[in-house]
């Protein structure tokens, strides 16, 4: 008598759900130093580390040369901020996933890489336990936040939902709540304060509130002034 095969999921037996380990390149500004990320993932005969850079440049030649199945990148080098990067990232090697590793649980920035080209966001006080279930998210096409971020975007992706307004917006929007005038918003998101003005403009006009007050209750409402 014949019996059914059993079907192991991926996350019980990460190596039983690829043929081959999953090929990953680090992006890390410790890279250089031999230490960091890797000392993560050298212990899992699932994941094999294919290559190791220290800034963009060096990335994106690793990228072309690799092929990788995913890309770890830490979103902070000392040559720029990777966000603004992700897609010429994306567009060198569509096969290759990208999952951002950082210290920044900022909503509004986790939404800006999910939608510039990452599919996953883990932070690095929890790399330990999530590093490896997200690459092997990434390599099945799945998206993947650690759980604390979970949490912190659920409601910044109501507010996108329901007032069709943009991530910058919300996170705007949120700033505005915590009390931060146009000049303290734009020196936190590196842009102008004409900049900010025309984005508080788009909100009140969106979100069809007209007062300052308004945007807060909203805010609070969606759960945006939540830590």
């Amino acid at each position: 008598m014949s019996t059914a095969p059993v079907r192991l999921s991926s996350i019980d037996s990460p190596a039983l759900a690829f043929a081959a380990p999953v090929r990953v390149v680090i992006v890390d500004e410790r890279s250089s130093l031999g230490d960091g990320i890797r000392g993560l993932l050298d212990s899992s005969d699932a994941i094999e580390v294919t290559g190791e850079a220290g800034d963009l440049n060096a990335a994106t030649r690793l990228l072309i040369q690799e092929r990788p199945d995913v890309l770890v990148l830490d979103l902070n080098l000392p040559d720029g901020s990777s966000l603004s990067r992700l897609a010429k990232l994306r567009s060198e090697s569509p096969g290759t996933q990208i999952v951002i590793i950082s210290m920044d649980d900022t909503p509004g920035l986790v939404q800006r890489a999910i939608s510039s080209g990452a599919i996953g966001y883990v932070l690095k006080e929890y790399a330990d336990e999530d590093l490896a279930h997200a690459i092997h998210a990434a390599a099945r096409g799945d998206e993947y936040l650690s759980e604390k971020l979970e949490r912190r975007l659920a409601p910044l992706r109501r507010a996108l939902t329901d007032g069709c307004v943009t991530t910058r917006e919300v996170e705007v929007l949120r700033l505005i709540g915590l009390g931060h005038t146009n000049v303290e918003i734009a020196r936190k998101l590196q842009v102008s304060a004409r900049t900010i003005e025309t984005h508080r403009a788009n909100i009140h006009e969106k979100l069809r509130l007209r007062t300052r007050a308004e945007l807060v209750r909203y805010a609070l409402r969606c759960g945006l002034l939540e830590s």
